[in-house]
């Protein structure tokens, strides 16, 4: 996929995967679906979302690592601090012909450009959060977070209207 073609979806996935709300409790049904899903997928991954710097979901499934805890920490900055995903980050900087470790002037022991994080975004409020993954190649990581997103969101949705 050409860069401007990733660009471009990058930026509708979060045009679209904004939610109604996003409570502790929803915290809590999204981090365990996303379990399942990585169970499902024999994915050996560590989950972990916050809400305003707050850890409201971690969850490291056997063969993870502290490594992918510190992946995660660094991902989240980059969402915190960009307001966007992480891999949209990475790919806005390697867009114009440079990567985010040369141009940001960020300390890379701190902020990762690296897909897997994802800003939790809410209608008429803006992000107030982060879902992260870890544990598989970055476009992996940050694909099965929008899998997840997207099913919490089918659900959510559902649960409302019903």
């Amino acid at each position: 996929m050409s860069g401007d073609l990733l660009l471009a979806e990058l930026a509708e996935q979060e045009r679209t995967l904004v939610l109604p709300r996003f409570t502790h409790d929803d915290a809590w049904r999204l981090g365990c679906l996303l379990v399942e899903l990585a169970r499902e997928q024999h994915a050996a991954v560590t989950v972990s979302i916050r809400r305003g710097g707050q850890r409201l979901f971690h969850y490291a499934l056997d063969g993870t690592c502290p490594d992918n805890d510190a992946w995660l920490d660094r991902k989240a900055r980059v969402v915190e601090r960009y307001a966007a995903s992480s891999l949209l980050v990475g790919e806005r900087f390697r867009a114009k012909g440079t990567t985010f470790e040369e141009a940001s002037r960020l300390d890379p022991d701190l902020f990762a450009a690296h897909g897997g994080a994802f800003p939790l975004r809410v209608t008429g409020v803006g992000v107030v959060g982060v879902v992260g993954v870890s544990g598989l190649p970055q476009a992996e990581d940050h694909a099965f977070v929008v899998v997840g997103l997207t099913r919490f969101l089918d659900e959510v949705r559902t649960s409302w209207t019903a």
